[in-house]
């Protein structure tokens, strides 16, 4: 199994979440126990995508999940450093997440 790591930053007006390895459906659990714990308010969770290579469809679900549950909590997703492949899984679901950089 390739390594996996997700890194929690928690700063004054935004939650950054550092995520390396493939983002798939062995690894998308272990990002949902992270978040799962993280209260946002209006502040921003940030998902720094810069060591993901690889998503598959359970890391789209993800994104939409967590897009929903930040709205809901009255926050904002912001995904930063998407790679080729993850950013092309977006553009052919037409699958537009906020703050996509």
């Amino acid at each position: 199994m390739p390594s996996f790591a997700v890194h929690v930053s928690n700063q004054r007006n935004r939650i950054m979440i550092s995520v390396a390895g493939e983002l798939d459906f062995d690894t998308c659990p272990r990002i949902t126990e992270v978040t799962d714990d993280v209260s946002l308010g209006d502040r921003t969770l940030c998902l720094d995508m810069a060591g993901v290579s690889f998503m598959d469809a359970s890391g789209l679900t993800l994104l939409q999940s967590l897009n929903r549950n930040t709205e809901a909590q009255g926050g904002t997703l912001e995904l930063s450093g998407l790679q080729e492949q993850p950013r092309r899984i977006l553009e052919l679901t037409a699958t537009d997440a906020p703050g996509v950089t």
